[in-house]
């Protein structure tokens, strides 16, 4: 009995155990449900090592928060830093007004006078003037109602001042004027109406102040409130927000070094070309560096001598003395240039290429259209490939090198050494003509081979007479059913004396525009002057990434007023009008290059711009006078664009023209002077000529951005030929109109064929002298149907030109 009392007295124990082990387990697994309650399993196990993927407490939660409170806070007084002190760097508050009716010193002066400024303090200009109930300097910046001068002032001000009429509505050029400053950047912005006291009766001047608010929010949506420049609690409260809320800058601006010129020293030489010209001002954005160039509006690019130190007067003078410079013998010098200085060339050194005759002569090989990669129909067809040998099976290459062709042996063990390639080789022949005829079709023309046509049927040439009239009679009514540039832009009339192949020499054929490989070699003889010196790179956002980052080490630190010293300048620019900023360019930004800017139409033009036409563009710190080319946007695997003869309203582009580098995504303006009558002409004045009753007026036509520059982008500019089907038999064609004698049938023969009601198809062989030929489709057309073919030539963009260099050739 012991055996067995010991076997129960066992089993209780292990019963008992593992029912405790099953408390336990599920204890266990019970706390670690609560404590991974909210998570979702994924299936992984171990711990995250990404902080945002881990469940944080509430404690770490406002941890984060302080934080990014903290970094925000000190990212503001940065951003506020070089506006604090005494002799701080002052608010640059551009006054721009929206009708030639507004009293810019008149509105100065409320500002003034709601903060006990006194009037002494404004003077005409730039006036800066200290705000001591808000421990700010203010530095306003008044300006003309030109749409240029506001563009120049806006692109420097920390805060913009909208001065809105009350008793004339906005004309047409201040709303051109509010769509251009909007568009190439601004930033804080305010909006005042002025005369709002003289209107009668009272009760109509909130309805006033409520309509000039709803006009402002179509272009600023963000504007609350429009303040009322006769009341002087409003003005209080507009100078309150200049001096205490942050500017947010401009993005293009900030990335560089930039300052208002407050003024301009001229040496006394008087040679040619002068040295040594000083423009005074306070740095603003990155740190300004003497080994960049610089860019002045107006004037153009310079290299910088030296900068030096410019502190303002200590406060024992008169107010009057305060934008004065103070010229102790001790002058600092804060930056020279050092050797890794930019220099002004704009293109790479010129090196000399030998380069093979075919290239120079490109026609003296050239028997035939060009077609992806090679020229058809060359009176050596070395494009043609030789006939396979045929060969003992099991020959290698070396040993096929030994055999000599011999047409007689026809014997079963011998192969074609290229019928391993046949399959590797149906895609790529397959739908491609090759010497005008698909080989692998049953209906294809040779000499010997039968015509699909009737044997009786002779084909004979008409006389000229007939052929010219019924010539006309055909382009005479498709011109009046192809007036829309939209629908047929591409399409050109040969005339019956000029040969295609001289009127279309540089023009070759595609396959696909979107696959086919472009030879660039073809337009070696074409290219511009200095195409192969112009700057190119492989990365461009990698290495604007690399320069932007360079900007913010070292320089002359933002917020000193400094005098900059530059060289070379012409001392034509001594009688120009003083110049309001200037720009310190990133590395290689005075270099050329191609620039590509992706560019809108404004819906509310009326006819569409014209490529290669002259307008004006102004990117970033620059204005040039453009004649651009218009290629479709978007990405292709060959790089090839097409190209577009107009831009429509309403519709994009890639506009392309050789510059100025311009790195970042930087907004772009495009003028376009308009011819509008002058108001101040009477039109009772009929004796007067018409040139004296109009005027030139920039109009903003179109706005875009600043895209990748590709000096490897390819605009290829199609020219479609068209053909009259004359005779039609089953799917073969007699086709007329397209050329006008056999060498040009010839010549283009390798071209594929097709109709506008998408059938294809390819020469056959040519009828008569007069350039008609037969041709083979892919099914029957219809006699009402166009036949036709594509041809494409690389178009090259052109040179821009500085808008002060065309002022100074006028």
């Amino acid at each position: 009995m012991a055996p067995i009392t010991h076997a129960v007295h066992h089993h209780r124990n292990t019963t008992k155990t593992s029912h405790k082990a099953f408390k336990s387990k599920h204890a266990s697994k019970s706390a670690l449900k609560e404590r991974n309650r909210g998570k979702v399993e994924t299936g992984e196990r171990g711990v995250r090592k990404t902080p945002h993927q881990q469940l944080m407490s509430k404690l770490d939660r406002k941890n984060q928060a302080r934080q990014k409170q903290q970094l925000k806070h000190q990212e503001k007084a940065s951003a506020v830093s070089i506006f604090n002190g005494q002799n701080g760097a002052p608010r640059q508050v551009a006054i721009v007004p929206l009708s030639d009716r507004v009293d810019i010193p008149a509105a100065i002066r409320s500002l003034n006078e709601s903060v006990d400024v006194p009037e002494n303090a404004y003077a005409d200009g730039l006036s800066r003037i200290r705000i001591d109930r808000f421990k700010q300097n203010i530095l306003y910046i008044p300006t003309s109602y030109d749409l240029m001068s506001a563009l120049d002032v806006c692109r420097v001000a920390d805060f913009v001042v909208l001065v809105l009429p009350t008793d004339v509505e906005v004309a047409e050029e201040g709303e051109n004027l509010l769509r251009s400053i909007e568009s190439q950047g601004i930033s804080n912005v305010l909006v005042v109406a002025q005369g709002v006291d003289k209107l009668n009766p009272p009760k109509r001047r909130p309805q006033v102040i409520s309509s000039l608010k709803s006009y402002i929010n179509h272009f600023f949506p963000s504007i609350d409130k429009v303040l009322s420049l006769d009341s002087r609690q409003e003005c209080s409260n507009v100078v309150r927000g200049l001096c205490t809320a942050t500017p947010k800058g401009i993005r293009w601006r900030d990335d560089r070094s930039w300052m208002l010129i407050q003024d301009v020293k001229w040496p006394e030489n008087n040679g040619d070309i002068v040295d040594n010209v000083t423009v005074t001002g306070v740095v603003r954005g990155k740190g300004l560096k003497a080994d960049r160039i610089v860019h002045i509006p107006g004037w153009g690019d310079f290299q910088v001598d030296s900068i030096t130190a410019a502190p303002l007067p200590t406060p024992k003078g008169k107010k009057e003395d305060v934008m004065n410079i103070d010229d102790s013998e001790g002058t600092q010098v804060l930056d020279q240039p050092t050797e890794d200085c930019d220099d002004m060339a704009t293109v790479a050194p010129e090196e000399i290429e030998m380069e093979d005759d075919a290239l120079s002569n490109p026609d003296a090989e050239r028997r035939g259209v060009l077609l992806d990669d090679h020229h058809y129909f060359s009176e050596d067809e070395s494009h043609i490939p030789s006939r396979p040998k045929r060969l003992p099976k099991g020959t290698s290459d070396y040993q096929a090198a030994w055999f000599l062709e011999d047409d007689s042996d026809s014997g079963s063990d011998m192969i074609d050494m290229e019928d391993e390639d046949v399959d590797m080789d149906v895609d790529e022949t397959e739908g491609r003509p090759e010497d005008g005829v698909f080989p692998d079709h049953g209906d294809a023309m040779t000499e010997a081979g039968p015509s699909e046509y009737p044997q009786s049927e002779m084909f004979l040439d008409p006389s000229p007479e007939d052929e010219a009239d019924q010539l006309e009679e055909y382009r005479a009514s498709r011109r009046t059913e192809e007036k829309d540039d939209l629908e047929f832009p591409d399409e050109i009339e040969l005339h019956p004396n000029v040969l295609a192949r001289e009127r279309l020499q540089k023009y070759r054929g595609l396959k696909s525009l979107k696959t086919s490989n472009w030879e660039t070699s073809e337009d070696r003889p074409y290219e511009p002057e200095d195409w192969r010196r112009l700057l190119q790179f492989n990365d461009y956002k990698g290495l604007r990434n690399k320069l932007v980052r360079e900007a913010l080490v070292g320089g002359v630190t933002p917020g000193t007023r400094v005098n900059v010293h530059l060289k070379a300048v012409p001392s034509t620019l001594r009688n120009r009008p003083q110049p309001v900023a200037l720009f310190s360019l990133l590395r290689h930004e005075h270099k050329h290059t191609v620039i590509n800017m992706n560019i809108t139409v404004n819906s509310s033009v009326e006819e569409p711009i014209k490529s290669k036409e002259e307008v004006i563009i102004q990117c970033g710190p620059r204005r040039l006078v453009v004649n651009p080319i218009f290629s479709g946007a978007g990405n292709t695997p060959n790089n090839v664009h097409k190209f577009d003869r107009f831009l429509h309203p309403g519709r994009s582009a890639i506009a392309s023209f050789i510059g100025p580098v311009i790195w970042g995504a930087v907004p772009v303006l495009v003028f376009k002077n308009q011819i509008v009558k002058d108001p101040e002409v009477l039109d009772s004045a009929e004796d007067a000529p018409d040139s004296a009753n109009t005027i030139k007026r920039l109009e903003l036509i179109a706005t875009g951005t600043v895209v990748a520059s590709d000096h490897s982008r390819v605009v290829a500019k199609r020219a479609i030929l068209t053909g009259h089907p004359f005779k039609i038999h089953k799917k073969v064609v007699t086709v007329r109109y397209m050329f006008f004698n056999a060498e040009d049938v010839h010549w283009f023969k390798a071209l594929q064929l097709w109709t506008r009601r998408g059938r294809s198809g390819f020469v056959k062989e040519s009828l008569g002298t007069h350039g008609y030929f037969k041709a083979t489709f892919d099914a029957k057309i219809n006699p009402q149907d166009s036949i036709g073919i594509s041809l494409y030539k690389r178009v090259f963009p052109r040179l821009a030109r500085a808008v002060e260099e065309v002022e100074a050739s006028a």
